[in-house]
């Protein structure tokens, strides 16, 4: 390629973008990344470097971290078994003390390490900062174990009960980037841990965000889950069900899944599940094709753009309607032809 195609390729894809930087202006993104691309260096500063760009577009960013595989490993290397049910983790009190040294420790300080590295202003905090979250223990409740029902007790496990938004709202009027861990307590100050999905979702209702994003070490929602070809590019709640119901959804997504319906449910508009490659969270949000996996509520309530190419086939069109939708998709807004599966 020579200089003057890159320079046209440039300037073609910043065309592009350019709908979606009028339109993200000035809203909220929560952004929450796993543990897994937390415990690479090289995939911690590349997110880091997307959100600055993110952000010097005017966009206020929030960014969750996890950290269950760091938990897991020092639990391990302390003699400790984790034990999971449902994708949640058994919280006892040794268990709890390895969760504070991962969360508010080892993983919150390289994520605060890549944000310096690039330059961002990030500041860390937990749910227990000026009454982030407030959250009561999770009491113990009947589940599925090896086929069977169970009563199970959590420990110190927690459930998200109230956000107050006040402090993260202080930092980036300040110009901060929030980093959160999940870690939170009830009224007592009995510290809790606190499914990070969870947190993330709770965060961004309360703070009206326009999008909530979820960043993970798989390319989006798959179809056939050993297969990461079968990337489903949008969906709704109804499709995540069907998903779960068919067994295409392993039993550590089911807080995720959780989480977006909760999201979605009380008011944030998209749900974005994508993976950890070069510039995923970039091309997810600025261009129309995305990275991963796009989730609105219901695709019923999309706008009339998109309900032009109403119609059901794989990608979501008969044939006699697929010739419809790239009509539809010139007058439709961002993210139109891609929910509408064209």
């Amino acid at each position: 390629m020579t200089f003057a195609d890159d320079r046209s390729a440039t300037m073609d894809a910043l065309k592009r973008a350019l709908p979606y930087v009028r339109l993200f202006k000035g809203k909220t993104f929560v952004v929450k990344i796993g543990g897994a691309p937390c415990s690479e260096p090289a995939q911690l500063r590349e997110l880091a470097e997307q959100l600055s760009v993110v952000r010097e577009l005017g966009v206020h960013v929030v960014l969750v971290h996890g950290g269950g595989p760091q938990t897991t490993e020092l639990s391990k290397k302390l003699g400790l078994q984790p034990r999971m049910i449902e994708g949640r983790r058994v919280t006892d009190a040794a268990a709890l003390d390895v969760a504070v040294m991962t969360m508010n420790g080892s993983v919150g300080t390289a994520v605060l390490s890549a944000c310096r590295a690039v330059g961002l202003q990030a500041v860390g905090v937990s749910g227990l900062d000026a009454g982030l979250v407030k959250a009561r223990r999770r009491a113990p409740r009947s589940v599925i174990v090896d086929g069977a029902p169970q009563m199970v007790d959590f420990g110190h496990v927690g459930d998200v009960e109230q956000v107050d938004p006040t402090l993260l709202k202080s930092l980036l009027a300040a110009g901060y980037l929030p980093v959160v861990s999940p870690l939170s307590a009830d009224e007592q100050g009995n510290v809790l841990n606190i499914n990070a999905d969870t947190v993330a979702a709770s965060l961004a209702r309360a703070l009206c965000a326009e999008k909530l994003v979820f960043v993970s070490d798989v390319p989006g929602i798959l179809e056939d889950r050993n297969d990461p070809s079968s990337l489903i590019s949008c969906t709704d709640l109804r499709g995540l069900e069907e998903l779960v119901e068919n067994g295409s959804v392993t039993t550590g997504m089911l807080p995720k899944i959780s989480a977006i319906r909760m999201a979605l449910d009380q008011g944030v508009a998209r749900v974005h599940v994508i993976g950890n490659q070069r510039a995923s969270l970039l091309t997810e949000i600025f261009t129309n094709e995305g990275s991963g996996t796009l989730i609105v509520r219901d695709r019923r309530e999309l706008s009339a753009a998109e309900k032009a190419a109403s119609g059901e086939t794989s990608n979501g069109a008969t044939a006699s309607t697929a010739a419809g939708i790239s009509a539809a998709a010139a007058s439709a807004p961002p993210e139109a032809a891609r929910a509408m599966g064209a």
